[in-house]
């Protein structure tokens, strides 16, 4: 029986170092795991570890500041291009004292004030004069800020004539500002300022764009039969961290890229995602500056007045000139105005009201392809509903994401929507489906008979502004080329909007964000041979609260914009 056992204690022993051995050359020749059935590897963790089919996604790292965002440099042309954008819309710089200041020292609204000129003595306002209102900021001492950069809005308005116009604020980088009005209908007029940030809290905003760009990261899983793996994905990550996934655009040289999964190949990529945002990205008493109530989008209360009566207008031209003249200010023309809660667009034409009737007929053998985020979404969603006979084709999409296509056969019509590459926020898109604005245009035909829509902007808040103008080069491109051989094909754009601002959302996605992208958008395709649809001052000038989607009653009066030139007036 000792003989027998020591025999078989032999065996064992034996049998164990072969499995030894054996999982020794395994794990030391892990990666041509990657040219094995992917099944068999499956079963081989399952038992290992009992994790089944999903590894935990991994953390977001630092992206590097040091490569450009994984592109290439930008041609001298393009590099001087960038210098005179950033330029034009170039923010006052924090005075050297007003950094790290406490909360006492940053501008509030509740001790600010604003007056109507001429502060003292009455004078006529008439339709076509400029209405100027100074603004003076205080901090929570009440005592008088010494510079600028803080971020104003400013309105005027009649909410019994269902009217209101944008203002145009101007910084005189002394702790006052300029608000100044275009006086467009008869009657009662109201000014309405606001502080959306103090400029100490646009100096942090500026930091976190420049330095977090990663405060918003995207993912993507990779499968392949029972084994998948979630990693994270940005328009640069670290090199000297982990292998990478390239995935930038052949065509338009657009980076992105993933982390490698550790078993699978780059080309088992599944879908694109959002993923958690990232937390705690203020540092000492900064989200003081950030206080709903207190110093975001909080308004300014007047000295005095906050109202005129506009007269009808004088009809002496001349008279009108030297009256602007006195206010010493620059003339401002917004892109259109509200009367009696319809847009009124200031030049290109005449805006017609479309009904359900009337809208049918002008999109009658159109093609209409809309491309962007889900602000032009918005489109395609009220347009499917204003046109009776328009069906949604099922293409199995997910909800809310697309792409999405409707069809009214009796009339000809063909609606479709898609959403731009990456980066997009959406919570999951199909790998395959992402695709850059760029490449969908090249793709078109053009003509008479087709529309397009593009609205992006949103998705590009938390990175510097470096990346949204190579974005818009490369659509700027293709517009051109997409004009040049089907000239009769009517471009629409959509510039950025106002949207509800609390502490979190005001780190992702601020206004101060939007508006800067919005100038980028404006100064580069200024001049081609688009519509532009002013988002903007459409949502700024409307007395519904601000929102990341207008209203319908807002998207109605886009919608109107855009069909009364598809078929105007005079046709």
């Amino acid at each position: 029986m000792d003989t027998m056992w020591r025999s078989l204690s032999k065996y064992i022993c034996i049998f164990f170092l072969l499995a030894l051995s054996g999982l020794f050359f395994l794990f030391s020749n892990i990666n041509i795991l990657e040219k094995l059935n992917c099944q068999a590897v499956s079963m081989f963790y399952q038992h290992q570890s009992n994790i089944h089919s999903a590894f935990l996604p991994e953390s977001p790292s630092p992206l590097d500041r040091n490569q450009s965002y994984c592109s290439q440099e930008p041609s001298p042309e393009e590099a001087l291009e960038e210098r005179d954008l950033l330029e034009s819309i170039a923010w006052p710089q924090p005075q050297p004292h007003s950094v790290n200041v406490s909360l006492n020292q940053t501008s509030d609204p509740a001790h600010s004030l604003f007056v109507i000129l001429p502060a003292e003595g009455r004078r006529e306002w008439h339709v076509g004069d400029q209405l100027e209102a100074l603004v003076h900021m205080h901090d929570f001492q009440g005592h008088p800020k010494s510079y600028g950069g803080d971020f104003l809005l400013a309105r005027l308005h009649s909410s019994k004539l269902g009217a209101g116009v944008a203002g145009q604020v101007l910084d005189h980088r002394n702790g006052t500002y300029s608000a100044i009005f275009p006086l467009l209908w008869q009657g009662s007029a109201q000014v309405e300022v606001t502080l959306v940030h103090p400029s100490e809290a646009v100096h942090v905003l500026r930091r976190i764009r420049e330095e977090r760009p990663d405060r918003i990261p995207f993912q993507s899983l990779f499968r392949s039969g029972k084994l998948s793996q979630t990693t994270v994905c940005n328009l640069c990550l670290p090199t000297n961290q982990k292998p990478l996934c390239n995935y930038t655009d052949p065509h338009t040289g657009e980076p992105w890229y993933c982390y490698k999964p550790k078993l699978l190949s780059c080309d088992t990529r599944i879908n694109h995602a959002r993923g958690p945002y990232v937390n705690h990205l203020l540092v000492n008493k900064e989200a003081l500056l950030f206080q709903s109530g207190v110093n975001i989008k909080v308004p300014i209360h007047p000295s005095g007045s906050d109202s005129v009566i506009v007269l009808p207008e004088k009809k002496d031209k001349a008279d009108v000139e030297r009256s602007s003249m006195k206010t010493g200010s620059t003339r401002i023309t917004p892109s259109g105005y509200y009367f009696q809660g319809s847009w009124r667009a200031l030049g290109g034409g005449v805006m017609r009201q479309f009904n359900v009737s009337s809208a049918t007929q002008c999109l009658k053998g159109k093609v209409v392809y809309m491309y962007g985020d889900s602000t032009v979404r918005q489109w395609f969603e009220y347009l499917n509903i204003l046109v009776p006979d328009l069906k949604e084709f099922n293409l199995y999409s997910p909800k809310n994401v697309g792409p999405f296509m409707a069809v009214d056969s009796a009339h000809n019509i063909l609606l479709k929507y898609r959403c731009h590459g990456p980066p997009i926020r959406f919570n999951t898109v199909i790998a395959s489906e992402m695709r850059y604005v760029a490449n969908e245009l090249d793709g078109l035909t053009g003509g008479s008979n087709t529309v397009v829509f593009i609205s992006i902007w949103s998705h590009f808040s938390t990175f510097p502004l470096q990346v949204y103008i190579r974005r818009l080069r490369h659509i700027r491109r293709a517009v051109l080329r997409l004009l040049d051989r089907a000239s009769g094909t009517l471009v629409v754009l959509r510039s950025a909007n106002l949207q509800a601002l609390d502490p979190k959302v005001s780190l992702y996605n601020s206004d101060w964000f939007s508006v800067q992208l919005d100038g980028v958008l404006r100064a580069m395709f200024k001049g081609l041979d688009v519509l532009l649809i002013d988002a903007w001052e459409m949502t700024l000038a409307h007395h519904l609260p601000h929102a990341l989607h207008p209203p319908p009653i807002i998207i109605k009066n886009m919608i109107d914009i855009i069909l009364s030139h598809v078929c105007p007036e005079s046709s």
